[in-house]
């Protein structure tokens, strides 16, 4: 319509600059006194504008005016001087005169057609809100399959009864078998759960309807309702098909629980998913499948027999695994011949699938700032300390005082894991700032699905070993073993309420503090008595307490060796863990060289009870 109007403005200014060729004005007595001179050939009088249009016998132009009265009593001049005159009454033009009286009709019609089209499109959008959101992948374009996920064999094993179903579901029904009606994926995030349902329905060739459990949630009343209806109607169009909602929690939760689970529309969409799910038979070739990291907070009645009965645990990856996520990953990385997969994959304990592919990326992007033209190992080392320790602060500058301070501090982290037995091997030390730390000390956890008491106590003496070596040292402590203080603290307090580690507590479990919006109460109330807290606090502090005593006894033991590697430390600012371990062996021979030729000192069996087998 603007531009319309923009082209009708256009043709009237070019009319009305070219409307007539430029020509001289004269008065009307000057016009006839060159008809007098026999200057003009011939006139033209337009009776409507009472313009004269006059040419000479040169053939030039100019122009006059005269009234109608004017002109006629001169015709006789005119005549007697051989000019032709010429009288022109022109008509006017019907689309030109109606112009100006239909162009604010138009502009009205128009302004009024595009209030309707618009109000009409919102009214179609109001009518459209309760319509699903689910993206659906068809068997046409490229589908993931079980070759695309690296590792849980266990997992594929698991779902493949699925795939067998939605391949060939006559082969259940002809024995009386039924498949679950749906799968529940649970892991921590980014292990890939939404990869696996996705490579489900690649290896059925059926279609995937992929929704997310926000998309049901909008401020209007009974939408989310609307679309689980919309959603499973058009599964049940397809004939064979696989509902995928992934975070299923966010609408999922316990209905009635405290704070935050009183949201009627929510618990509304939760019950019109709830009776959809009992309203396809197991045989019409429709299977949901949904993932979650909170299965602790979704509703019974979602998790019965009938509705989602199989649940499959998607956990972090092995050792195998991990190496295998990364081969595929690093298929588009130009590696360098030192790269080591294998050793990568042994030095990410507990990381994901997503933490591996971001690990990769990482690697290829310190190549890029080197310049490289290949990813080397080194880029893999500083990915992964970039992602385990954050990025290292350069501006940073440390006094020298403070230097020396943090190099007793992370050199006795790094003694104590290096000389107790069941601490994590220690992997580096460095006092460069990285992240929020002054200095790190790098253990690299070996794969445990159990956590012994003598392991746990290791820990907390590694933690500890910080702040005992200021002390040893500086005879001072200072606030740098903030962090060291709150996960010890934290790992003690576990032990005595959830582990059952403190004789004096005994086989008494208590669970941490709860979130209100996840339990059926608005406040959470206690277990134990005030006595049995009292009690608790008194054995957390013991332990705390003895693993301090037993850190200082450590510290003071290998007191050269500390001494050792925050020396090197304060001259390399990072040394690897097999060089702390030489370092200390080195120095702890030379200590007992010297104290062993002193014939005065006293045999003392305890040095020796202090040294563990690994130093």
């Amino acid at each position: 319509m603007w531009a319309a109007l923009g082209l009708l403005l256009s043709f009237f200014l070019v009319t009305g600059l070219f409307a007539a060729p430029a020509s001289d004005e004269v008065g009307y007595s000057e016009l006839l006194q060159r008809v007098r001179q026999n200057e003009v050939a011939s006139i033209t009088y337009n009776t409507q504008t009472d313009v004269i249009v006059a040419e000479t016998t040169d053939g030039k132009q100019f122009r006059s005016s005269a009234t109608p009265e004017l002109f006629a009593d001169d015709t006789g001049l005119f005549e007697d001087h051989g000019v032709e005159y010429e009288t022109r009454t022109p008509t006017p033009n019907l689309i030109a005169s109606l112009i100006p009286f239909l162009l604010p009709v138009a502009l009205l019609i128009g302004f009024f057609m595009y209030m309707q089209r618009r109000a009409q499109g919102q009214m179609g959008g109001i009518m459209q809100i309760g319509r699903s959101k689910a993206k659906t992948y068809s068997t046409e374009k490229p589908g993931t399959t079980f070759a695309d996920v690296a590792g849980y064999d266990g997992v594929k094993q698991e779902i493949t009864e699925v795939v067998d179903f939605l391949k060939s579901p006559e082969r259940f029904a002809s024995i009386g078998a039924r498949i679950p009606k749906g799968v529940l994926l649970v892991g921590p995030p980014g292990t890939g759960k939404t990869l696996i349902a996705r490579a489900v329905a690649g290896e059925a060739g059926v279609p995937f309807l992929s929704v997310t459990g926000s998309d049901f949630m909008e401020m209007f009343v009974g939408v989310g309702a609307s679309r689980v209806r919309d959603l499973f109607q058009s599964a049940r169009k397809m004939g064979r098909a696989i509902i995928f909602v992934d975070e299923i929690d966010s609408i999922g939760r316990k209905r009635g629980a405290g704070l935050g689970g009183g949201h009627d529309e929510r618990e509304q969409t939760l019950n019109q998913m709830l009776s959809e799910m009992d309203g396809f038979e197991a045989t019409e070739g429709i299977v949901m499948m949904a993932a979650t990291n909170r299965p602790d907070i979704l509703d019974p009645a979602l998790l019965r027999p009938g509705r989602f009965d199989r649940q499959v645990v998607v956990p972090l990856p092995e050792c195998d695994e991990r190496l295998a996520i990364l081969r595929v990953h690093s298929k588009d990385k130009k590696l360098a011949d030192d790269v080591d997969l294998v050793t990568v994959a042994k030095g990410t304990p507990g990381m994901s699938g997503a933490d591996l592919s971001n690990l990769v990326n990482e690697a290829a992007l310190f190549a890029v700032r080197r310049d490289a033209k290949q990813v080397h190992m080194e880029d893999f080392e500083s990915a992964r300390d970039r992602m385990l320790m954050g990025q290292r602060r350069e501006s940073m500058a440390l006094s020298d005082v403070e230097k020396e301070i943090v190099a007793y501090h992370e050199g006795g982290h790094a003694v104590c894991a290096a000389v107790l037995t069941h601490a994590d091997p220690l992997h580096k030390v460095t006092i460069l700032p990285s992240g929020m730390a002054l200095g790190v000390t790098q253990q690299l956890p070996e794969e445990r699905h159990l956590y012994r008491q003598n392991y746990i106590e290791d820990s907390l003496v590694v933690r500890l070993g910080g702040r005992i070596a200021e002390e040893l040292v500086f005879g001072v402590i200072s606030t740098g073993a903030n962090n060291d203080l709150m996960g010890a603290t934290e790992l003690s307090r576990k032990m005595v309420r959830e582990w059952g580690m403190s004789e004096r507590v005994g086989p008494m479990a208590w669970g941490g503090q709860g979130q209100v919006f996840l339990g059926e109460d608005l406040m959470h109330s206690r277990e134990y008595s005030d006595e049995t807290a009292r009690v608790i606090d008194e054995e957390v502090e013991r332990i705390l307490r003895e693993q301090e005593d037993r850190c200082r006894d450590t510290l003071r033991h290998y007191r050269p060796g500390l001494d050792a590697v925050a020396a090197a430390l304060l001259e390399q600012e990072t040394i690897a863990g097999d060089e702390v371990r030489r370092l200390i062996d080195e120095a702890q021979r030379r200590a007992d060289d010297g104290y062993r030729s002193d014939p005065a000192a006293p045999a003392t069996p305890e040095r020796a009870e202090l040294r563990p087998a690994r130093s």
